[in-house]
């Protein structure tokens, strides 16, 4: 070619040698920084998937650390909660020893009660002093806020919360931020407690049955308390027996009334202080005569109390006589209904969750799904215990049942609730901590690996592969550049033609 104004030949070796050059330029950008995608250009559907498999790992690292954080939270409730267990057992240990009252001295009571009011002080002083940086845990600050509301029912209108429910304890909802959780309580059948009914078979002057006894009796009457014998002269009225009978109802848990019969003699009603299946009565004659001078009801003489069917947001409660509690994925609650509501057929009412509790975020999504809550009762003296047996407040100095009031039976009551409470709220956070944290923490681990390796697999560089193409580049742009300096060194052969 003898053109000298346009040297296609050097056009071309220059084209070839940028693109040679860019060619090697992303290569040593690629093994200088270890990523096959360091810009939108070199991959861009690989650098949006890259980027959101980043947002990923981000997420589950967060929430990785989330539950680490939860998971000491908790430790330091639990190890908060162990010393007010302790405690407890120490009150308890008070009251038991008190009530050996013949071996003391009024001095050594007064020395017990010092000693019990002490440890009361040291449960209120745990449950406001049990901190993590300056959030309280265990003074009911984590435990979630409830309320009752007015149920329509189709039949009886509206249900007010405080006829049905006198203890609400949640201890998981699922509730969204500024939202509330209805509960509707349903007695589809209520419970009911054990009786047997007596007649004593005495006459009267007019020779009919007047329900005195025509005989000496001694009975044996059981609960779900203990055992008691009571003997009984002949000609004793069923009055005289209820009397006896309650007078011992404490160490027995089996209550007496009459029972006026429409036209005959009065009877009595022997029945359980306990609902349901757990309590029971059995009544036995165990004197040895011939005439026996009382009949029971049934062939037996024991009855067995009913526990009833009870549904909770259409879900079936498991009920313990008036205590009916429900677990599911987005409630778990316990309740203990009043004993008007709880064995009366057809009753409803309702109650409301408006937050609260210890919420965690311990998964990659922020939502109620990556949310894990868990109620933290408070442990505060005037929290430990219930409102059937009390609060082992009342047992400080002056209250209901001190120890000078001697009520040493429902003192050791009230102090097992409340040891009951605190050792199942334990085995609560217990289980949150490995069933629910430890397995969200391993499976989060799992899914940052399997998520870094993915990413890895797009964004990162394969040295074997940029080193070859490294080589690859460097010999073609040398070649290029030879090429470029041959192309351009053609023209001037055309000076030979000028002679």
């Amino acid at each position: 070619m003898s053109r000298i104004n346009t040297n296609v030949q050097s056009l071309i070796s220059t084209r070839v040698f940028q693109k040679n050059t860019a060619n090697l330029n992303r290569t040593l950008t690629r093994l200088s920084t270890g990523l096959r995608i360091n810009s939108g250009r070199d991959d861009p559907a690989g650098l949006i998937a890259s980027e959101i498999l980043r947002s990923t790992k981000r997420a589950l690292t967060a929430a990785t650390d989330n539950a680490r954080r939860a998971d000491t939270i908790v430790a330091v409730a639990e190890g908060g909660l162990q010393e007010v267990s302790s405690l407890l057992l120490d009150l308890e240990d008070l009251v038991d020893r008190t009530a050996n009252e013949a071996g003391l001295t009024s001095d050594e009571v007064a020395a017990n009660q010092l000693q019990m009011d002490s440890i009361l002080n040291s449960i209120t002083r745990l449950a406001n002093s049990t901190t993590f940086g300056s959030k309280k845990l265990l003074d009911g600050n984590l435990d979630f806020n409830t309320s009752g509301y007015a149920h329509v029912n189709a039949t009886s209108g509206f249900v007010a919360f405080s006829t049905g429910v006198t203890s609400l304890q949640v201890n998981a909802a699922s509730v969204a931020d500024n939202s509330f959780k209805e509960g509707v309580v349903e007695v589809v059948t209520g419970s009911e407690f054990a009786f047997i009914s007596a007649l004593g078979d005495g006459q009267g002057a007019a020779n009919a049955t007047d329900g005195a006894l025509s005989a000496a009796v001694t009975i044996q009457v059981a609960g779900n308390f203990g055992v008691q014998n009571f003997s009984f002269a002949s000609g004793a009225t069923m009055a005289q027996i209820v009397t006896a009978v309650n007078g011992s109802s404490e160490l027995t848990g089996v209550s007496a009334t009459t029972s006026a019969n429409a036209g005959g003699a009065p009877a009595a009603i022997f029945a359980s202080t306990t609902y349901g299946s757990k309590g029971f009565v059995d009544i036995d004659i165990v004197n040895t005569t011939a005439t026996t001078g009382l009949t029971l009801s049934g062939s037996s003489g024991r009855d067995t109390g009913v526990d009833g069917t009870i549904l909770i947001n259409g879900q079936a409660a498991i009920v313990d006589g008036l205590n009916a509690s429900v677990r599911t994925s987005s409630l778990d609650a316990e309740l203990i209904l009043s004993s008007s509501f709880g064995t009366t057929d057809g009753g409803e009412t309702g109650f409301s969750i408006n937050g609260g509790g210890a919420k965690f975020n311990i998964a990659q999504e922020v939502g109620l799904n990556g949310q894990a809550t868990i109620g933290i009762k408070g442990v505060g003296t005037g929290s430990l215990g219930n409102s059937s047996v009390g609060f082992i407040s009342s047992l400080a100095q002056g209250e209901t049942n001190d120890l000078s009031s001697k009520n040493f039976t429902t003192a050791q009551r009230v102090v097992r609730a409340a040891i009951n409470q605190v050792s199942t709220l334990r085995g609560r956070l217990g289980a949150f901590q490995r069933n629910t944290l430890e397995s969200s923490i391993n499976s989060m681990l799992v899914a940052f690996e399997n998520t870094a390796a993915a990413e890895s697999a797009i964004r990162d560089a394969d040295f074997a592969v940029e080193t070859s193409a490294l080589t690859r580049s460097q010999i073609l742009v040398n070649s290029a550049t030879a090429t470029l300096q041959l192309a351009n060194a053609g023209p001037q052969n055309v000076l030979a033609l000028l002679g």
